[in-house]
């Protein structure tokens, strides 16, 4: 077994996976903060839209309702075979085009729970309503998503492996490429053993991140 071992993780092996683990997280990173921004402006929009703007509000939800009701490997694959351009980036956009409906709802969820009050307030010392939104809603909405963002981030870094379909190099399709020079049953086990020690790891330390921030919250 030792032998085995040594034979599927040797140097060039490892850095050519662990590569493939450094675009993992860059694309998770950037489809994160792309899924942030755009998930933000759709609350906004959902949330504060009225009269002649109304019509907004109806397009976001059928968008983000269409979108959270869909596979994200399908948007994937129906973008990778529509979009022309790299290849990460395409993969980005297809992430962040899915990720920003959820993303949409999380932070509508905490738009709802800050009290009508604090317009008032806020109106009452001079400020606008963008002003309000900028330096008073948004960052009592961030604090209070924290948990269910983090969470998010998760699935997103688990959802880079469906970019394996459309041969984008990041972990998993790296990982399957050392897996076709492998004809033992014991090595397969082996690698696949690998791959979910390297997501359980960052996925988890993500998890104890929320529950420290959760527990915080609590005593704090």
């Amino acid at each position: 077994m030792l032998e085995l071992f040594h034979q599927i993780f040797t140097p060039a092996n490892v850095t050519f996976m662990l590569k493939g683990l450094r675009m993992t997280v860059m694309i998770a990173v950037l489809a994160t903060i792309i899924s942030t921004f755009f998930g933000t402006v759709l609350a906004l929009i959902r949330t504060y839209s009225s009269g002649k703007w109304k019509w907004a509000g109806g397009l976001v939800a059928a968008y983000t309702e269409f979108f959270r009701c869909t596979p994200n490997l399908l948007w994937i694959l129906w973008i990778y075979f529509t979009v022309k351009g790299n290849k990460v980036g395409v993969s980005v956009f297809a992430i962040s085009l899915f990720t920003s409906a959820v993303m949409a709802e999380i932070f509508r969820g905490g738009l709802n729970s800050i009290p009508k009050g604090q317009f008032e307030g806020a109106q009452s010392q001079g400020f606008s309503f963008i002003e309000t939104l900028i330096f008073i809603v948004l960052p009592q909405m961030y604090k209070k998503v924290i948990p269910a963002l983090l969470s998010q981030v998760i699935t997103i870094i688990k959802d880079t492996s469906f970019l394996k379909m459309v041969d984008v190099a990041e972990f998993m399709r790296n990982c399957s490429v050392v897996l076709g020079s492998i004809y033992d049953v014991r090595g397969m086990l082996l690698l696949f053993a690998f791959e979910a020690l390297c997501y359980f790891t960052i996925c988890f330390a993500l998890s104890c991140a929320v529950r420290g921030y959760q527990k915080t919250i609590v005593t704090g």
